[in-house]
């Protein structure tokens, strides 16, 4: 019996990066020795087991048989006499099919360490093909190491795979999977861009790819087009460092500018509404958890009219405040107002600094003034109970008009800062 460290651990350590898990492999052993050994079993579909001591995990080496369509469609063959060689051939990448064992020395028979030194993605052998989850996987990669680059052969066969209908096997849970570890990379646009280059995007998220080609309205630098904003936008908010939810909004913000008919172009007047519901229907699809849908469909609802806040009436401000229930959950707000900031940040040719969006700073103190309202003590101060809610909306908007009013960060004019964008 022998254990090696495989896969990312290994990877990362050549890369000189911060190892978080490692993941072992074990040669020439049996459930039945593991176990007497002091090992616990964890794994469902094949021989997993965590170490005593450590609670690492430690896998027995195996093979792989493709037995139907899809990432699950796989018979697993665990033995003894299954070597370290058969098991790093059926893992995706050559970069991801390193082992060390436990004095150092490495095992590379299919030439990770020179695709390391390459900066390139490269399958390991045609079995690549047999899961299309890999796809998917080589996007979120690109996404994290941002000097990489997919090899042409293997890009070639992931073509092939969409052709041939494999995505379409794919379950939703693990396709959001997928996209939320990519979102929260470094360089999410690579992922998208990836997908695209191999046409995977138009299966998987086709309200994504339809935005490629639409234009700009021409105040928000017309030789950007929809699809390359929202690349930038998402880019911006893992520069911001945003969570899941704001960085999923910020990918399906724009979605109903698709459905802007061709004779209104380059202009998208009222697309919030569908770009909303377009949001809705990806999520629900993707079964992405409540708190992305409901961030997303309330960033593309609203973001036209938050760019706006220096010209919107008090009125209209706490309407706005009401309708995205500001009062009660005041966070998802703030966090819809940084998705936002990323939206205006991510239109290129910026030169503004920092994140301080000024429409965002009306927006924070308009929502500290409706919650500074004494709703209680304006109720009991309004003899016809009737007219409550009235009286606390009015108590409101004087809260907000009594504001005073920022200044935009360019006092000569900023068009896309006083119009708000769309």
């Amino acid at each position: 019996m022998r254990a090696y460290i495989v896969g990312g651990a290994v990877r990362d350590a050549l890369l000189g990066l911060p190892v978080k898990d490692r993941d072992w492999v074990v040669v020439g052993s049996s459930p039945e020795e593991m176990l007497a050994q002091g090992f616990r079993p964890v794994g469902k579909d094949f021989p997993v087991f965590l170490h005593p001591a450590t609670g690492e995990e430690y896998a027995l080496a195996r093979t792989e048989r493709k037995s139907g369509n899809g990432y699950a469609g796989f018979v697993c063959h665990a033995a003894p006499d299954v070597t370290l060689e058969e098991d790093l051939a059926r893992r995706d990448l050559t970069i991801n099919a390193i082992a060390r064992d436990e004095d150092g020395t490495l095992i590379d028979p299919y030439g990770g360490v020179a695709d390391l030194q390459a900066r390139v993605f490269r399958h390991v052998s045609p079995a690549f093909a047999e899961d299309p989850l890999r796809i998917l996987r080589v996007a979120r990669f690109a996404a994290r190491f941002t000097d990489f680059h997919v090899a042409p052969e293997t890009l070639g066969l992931m073509r092939r795979m969409v052709a041939a209908g494999e995505v379409e096997h794919l379950v939703a849970e693990r396709v959001w999977q997928e996209f939320a570890r990519g979102l929260m990379e470094a360089h999410p646009s690579r992922m998208i861009g990836v997908l695209r280059e191999c046409g995977a995007l138009a299966h998987l998220l086709p309200e994504v790819e339809r935005l490629f080609g639409v234009p700009q309205p021409a105040k928000h630098h017309p030789e950007i087009d929809t699809g390359v904003h929202v690349l930038m936008v998402i880019d911006q908010s893992a520069a911001m460092d945003l969570p899941l939810a704001a960085r999923w909004a910020c990918l399906l913000h724009d979605l109903g500018k698709a459905d802007t008919p061709a004779d209104v172009l380059p202009h998208h007047y009222g697309h919030e509404a569908k770009s909303a519901e377009r949001a809705r229907e990806v999520s629900d699809r993707l079964r992405a958890p409540t708190e992305c849908r409901d961030l997303a469909i309330m960033l593309a609802r609203e973001h036209g009219i938050l760019g706006q806040a220096d010209i919107l009436r008090p009125e209209t401000m706490v309407k706005v405040l009401e309708r995205c229930d500001a009062l009660r959950r005041p966070e998802r707000f703030l966090l819809m107002l940084e998705a936002a900031t990323a939206d205006h940040l991510g239109r290129g040719g910026q030169d503004e600094a920092g994140r301080d969006w000024h429409p965002a700073q009306r927006w924070r103190a308009a929502v500290g003034a409706i919650r500074a309202v004494d709703a209680g003590a304006v109720a009991h101060a309004c003899a016809d109970k009737s007219r409550i809610p009235a009286a606390v909306h009015a108590a409101r908007v004087a809260a907000v008009r009594a504001l005073a009013r920022p200044q935009p960060a360019n006092p000569a004019g900023d068009g896309a800062g006083r119009d708000g964008f769309n």
